[in-house]
């Protein structure tokens, strides 16, 4: 909270004590229902089946979304293409090191978007946002991650990591979205979809979509 938002008065025994002013006071009481929306998204998303439906077909309602996160992106031209192992979405992630034109595109959606979201939150709410979705969501994705690749007999901890922290990201950027009140179809809220229904869309290598 800045301190020139606050005035210092001074109580009966002399010691000083902080007021907020009218102008803190407002934004506050603003803040409240976006944080407030913030917490039921994190804690919904705590029940979504992560990492649930990897490695199987994909579904024409995948596909859709994929192919709408793709054209939001804008890489009309891109592919979507099914992991069908651990292995591939190595492969796939190992990609990412020398293809990385579409995490350029996102951070641009991102850097867009929390400019966007600091004019509706503080930069303390928007951190304590943050913060509150990863306390929610860490745990509950690491042990999905770490269920799936049990399930496959599967112990690469990179690569669990990277599954983690790629749905932890992508959740972040549904949550900027959810702040912004951007459109249902924006690239970040569908990308968290996909996490959502149980896949890992790993990323875009050359024309392709690789989607566990």
């Amino acid at each position: 909270m800045a301190d020139h938002l606050m005035s210092r008065s001074f109580d009966d025994s002399g010691e000083p004590h902080l007021t907020i002013s009218d102008a803190e006071l407002t934004r506050l009481e603003a803040e409240i229902p976006i944080l407030a929306g913030l917490r039921a998204f994190a804690e919904e998303a705590v029940n979504m089946p992560w990492f649930s439906k990897i490695g199987r077909p994909l579904d024409a309602e995948t596909r859709a979304l994929a192919r709408s996160w793709l054209d939001g992106l804008g890489f009309p031209d891109a592919e979507v293409a099914r992991l069908r192992d651990w292995a591939e979405a190595a492969d796939a992630a190992a990609t990412l090191d020398f293809d990385p034109v579409h995490w350029e595109a996102e951070e641009g959606l991102r850097a867009a978007l929390s400019a966007e979201a600091l004019e509706r939150l503080s930069e303390d709410g928007l951190s304590i946002a943050m913060t509150h979705v990863s306390a929610l969501l860490g745990e509950r994705i690491g042990s999905a991650v770490r269920d799936a690749a049990a399930f496959w007999e599967v112990e690469d901890e990179e690569l669990l990591n990277a599954a983690a922290g790629a749905a932890l990201h992508a959740a972040h950027g549904a949550a900027l979205a959810l702040i912004v009140e951007a459109e249902s179809d924006h690239p970040f809220r569908r990308k968290f979809s996909l996490f959502a229904r149980g896949r890992w869309p790993i990323g875009i290598a050359g024309l392709t979509l690789n989607i566990f």
